[in-house]
This record gives structure tokens, C-alpha cells and sequence, in this order.
């Protein structure tokens, strides 16, 4: 997942730090915005939602470069 998100073509840069903790817990946070959370969802992210994390990983850079 963060193969995938180091792939975005959005401009800037962005700092991923994940760690393993307890159960298979995984959460993604974006400028302080739980964005995921595989115990809410039941699930790891598949392909889909991994892309639709980057996505919102993209806009949130764009939004940092306009301002």
C-alpha cells in the first residue's frame, strides 16, 4: 500500500509512516483525518479502496500547493 501511495503523480511530497501494531490493526491517517481503518471496515483495502486512499492523498498535496 505505500508502494502505492509513493506512486502518486500529485506534486509535493508526502511522509508515510506505517506500524505494525496489535491484531493486524491498520489505520491510515491524512493531515491528522482517519481516513481508514481496517477495524471499521471489516477488512483490509482491497486494490479499489487503496486507490481511492490515494486519491485522497493527491488532493489534499494539490490543495497543499494552491495554497
Amino acid at each position: 500500500m505505500a508502494t502505492e501511495f509513493f506512486r502518486s503523480d500529485a506534486p509535493g511530497d508526502v511522509a508515510i509512516k506505517m506500524t505494525p501494531s496489535d491484531k493486524g490493526r491498520l489505520e491510515v491517517y491524512l493531515d491528522g483525518d482517519k481516513i481508514f481503518d481496517r477495524k471499521e471496515a471489516g477488512a483490509f483495502p482491497d486494490l479499489s479502496k487503496v486507490n481511492e486512499l490515494k486519491m485522497a492523498i493527491a488532493e489534499k498535496l494539490f490543495e497543499l500547493e494552491e495554497a
